[in-house]
């Protein structure tokens, strides 16, 4: 089989798909040929030389990069299934593209988008999922929507800055309805970017700068006093032939213990310190099929196909359980939850690939019978 891997991408996210997709590449079966495509930063496609390939195979400690050759610049021309993708006008006969590209223009819904349009079979969730989940409002308003509680939040957007009065009058209006302290992230952005505490209003305004610069949207959440959990989901909620229990998956929730203020970029990420992994969760059997229950809730409320990881927070003092947010492209790095949580329930690291992959085949088999025309 013949499968792009694409990775990097415009996004802040940018150097954490690299090493979730170094642990992809090495993670794949051999009977697999892989073509690398590595997305600059400011968006230009290239192929990647087998070389690469071989170093980073050879040798465990190899970080994976995108040279950026002008020879090897990848042009994409729609409609052309497995021959859509080309270099130098020669097709690259791709069967699947797995996108290991996380955040803006990779988790959004719009590279999704543009292989709907090339016709090509790719892993992961849809176009319009992917855009749900990316926003955090939305999500909150489905999950609402089907009873599944969520922290409460307030969203505002850019132009209320554009007026001092409204601004202190929103402000006011936040602070009432939640309280101090307040959790501030970008309404459409991934891995803790832009997201900051606040405990008073000079640190809130603060906050509400920093996240307008990732997003013209801004969520406000009331802080929790809470535990994390974390729970993998894989299956097609929309496509399978029978829907069952049967047809999504959750697997055995973990939990993270952040070693920091809270669980930030790197804590997830660049510091094998920052949290401690605990899987399973330290809960009860009836509290973690309960997080299992309502994770494959959320995902078939979402419409979500291939793979989530679905985070949930325990307030520490009530009790009480919400779910805070749904990611259809969670981290493979080698401290990621989401292939550790699977592994931990016997789906080992190539064995969930191939699946993630079938997945990928089944949505775009079910999609190609419906009609798009009369």
């Amino acid at each position: 089989m013949n499968i792009a891997l694409i990775y990097g991408g415009r996004s802040g996210e940018h150097e954490i798909s690299l090493i979730s997709a170094a642990a992809v590449l090495r993670g794949f079966s051999k009977q697999h040929k892989i073509f690398l495509i590595g997305i600059t930063k400011d968006g230009r496609w290239f192929l990647q030389d087998d070389s690469l390939q071989e170093k980073m195979l050879n040798n465990p400690s190899e970080k994976l990069t995108i040279i950026e050759d002008s020879s090897k610049l990848v042009n994409i021309f729609p409609g052309l299934k497995n021959k859509s993708f080309c270099v130098q006008g020669n097709p690259l006969e791709i069967d699947i593209v797995f996108p290991v590209l996380h955040g803006t223009y990779g988790e959004d819904g719009t590279i999704q988008g543009l292989f709907e349009m090339a016709d090509i079979p790719y892993v992961g969730c849809s176009h319009i999922s992917s855009a749900i989940t990316m926003d955090k409002e939305k999500t909150k308003m489905i999950l609402q929507s089907v009873g599944i509680p969520v922290v409460p939040y307030v969203c505002i957007k850019q132009n209320i800055i554009e007026d001092s009065v409204v601004y202190d009058a929103v402000i006011e209006d936040i602070e009432k309805e939640l309280g101090y302290p307040m959790f501030v992230k970008p309404c459409c952005a991934g891995s803790s970017n832009g997201a900051n505490k606040a405990v008073n209003r000079k640190e809130l305004s603060y906050a509400i700068m920093e996240a307008f610069g990732w997003d013209n949207k801004v969520l406000i959440e009331k802080a929790i006093n809470a535990r994390e959990i974390e729970c993998s989901v894989t299956g097609n909620s929309v496509t399978a032939q029978n829907q069952s229990d049967d047809d999504v998956t959750a697997y055995i929730p973990g939990e993270i213990a952040p070693n920091a203020l809270f669980y930030d970029y790197d804590a997830k990420y660049n510091d094998p310190n920052g949290a401690n992994l605990l899987i399973p969760a330290n809960l009860g059997e009836n509290d973690l099929e309960k997080i299992r229950k309502t994770a494959c809730a959320a995902y078939k409320a979402l419409d979500v196909t291939g793979l989530a990881r679905v985070d949930f927070f325990i307030d520490k003092d009530t009790n009480a359980v919400y779910l805070n947010e749904v990611n259809t492209m969670p981290g493979f790095t080698p401290i990621s939850m989401f292939p550790k949580m699977c592994e931990s329930a016997g789906l080992h690291f190539t064995e969930l690939l191939e699946l993630l992959i079938q997945e990928g085949f089944s949505r775009y088999e079910a999609k190609s019978r419906l009609s798009t025309q009369r």
